[in-house]
């Protein structure tokens, strides 16, 4: 069987295409599994300072392949077990652990992006889309609620109104509208050349500051005033003093040589 999940490289930007094309990428058991087994080799490649996550193929995901899944019963209990200490199960964790990596993980959909899928691209940090794309949080069409980690994701993005009323109707919805409603980044004729361009640019900056201003954020958006303020010193220094800190307050004043070193 072909890999579910291909990965190549240009400089320092890792490509993951989610390559199950002929099926729009619908999500099976291998797919489950090489998404997460991506995620962990890319966490440990401290060279990487981008990632872009894209579908091949006519559409981005088109969510959960049901016929697949459910041939077996037991499929069902493997996506949802989850131990006394994980924060994630395996169906979860293929929105949830992208936000895990140390690194920006821009999404760049295009065809459908359904159900899973969406789910899939709101566990990035960024979303580049094409004009044509459609979304839709599509579980509610099956009698079922989002179950892949949109509980933590979509919070962050949008009104509480507005993502009540996508997930209880399972509408289908249009690039423009996914932007006006906060769910996407940027809607572009070419969003994977724009997605490099902006991966490009992310990687001129410090590794460490990216890393941290990202774990920052994610770890702060919805919490108390004094974790999230504590957390903020906390990571601050961290940073302060380090070759890669240096490196790029010398480059405010003069054109330096010296380059960054591999995040911490």
């Amino acid at each position: 069987m072909e890999s579910r999940v291909l990965v190549e490289y240009q400089d320092d930007i890792a490509i993951v295409s989610l390559n199950r094309g002929e099926k729009y990428n619908a999500l099976d058991m291998a797919m489950f599994d090489g998404i997460t087994e991506t995620v962990a080799k890319l966490k440990e490649n401290k060279s990487i300072r981008a990632v872009i996550l894209k579908g091949n193929g006519k559409g981005f995901c088109a969510g959960l392949d049901m016929v697949s899944v459910l041939k077996n019963p037991l499929n069902a209990h493997t996506l949802l077990k989850k131990e006394a200490h994980e924060v994630s199960n395996l169906a979860q964790d293929v929105g949830y652990l992208w936000r895990s990596l140390p690194v920006p993980v821009i999404a760049v959909t295009h065809g459908s992006c359904f159900g899973g899928g969406m789910q899939i691209a709101l566990g990035a940090d960024f979303r580049y889309s094409t004009v044509d794309c459609r979304f839709s949080i599509m579980e509610a069409k099956w009698g079922l609620i989002p179950d892949m980690s949109l509980s933590v994701t979509l919070r962050e993005l949008t009104r509480i109104d507005i993502a009540k009323e996508l997930v209880m109707t399972g509408r289908i919805f249009s690039a423009e509208q996914a932007l006006d409603y906060g769910l996407i980044t940027k809607v572009s004729e070419d969003p994977l050349v724009d997605a490099l361009e902006f991966a490009k640019q992310l990687s001129s900056r410090s590794p460490d500051a990216v890393m941290y201003g990202k774990k920052l954020l994610n770890e702060t958006w919805v919490t108390d005033d004094k974790s999230a303020l504590d957390l903020e010193s906390a990571y601050q220094k961290k940073l302060l003093g380090r070759w890669n800190h240096l490196v790029a307050s010398s480059r405010n004043f003069f054109k330096s040589p010296l380059g960054f070193k591999e995040r911490q």
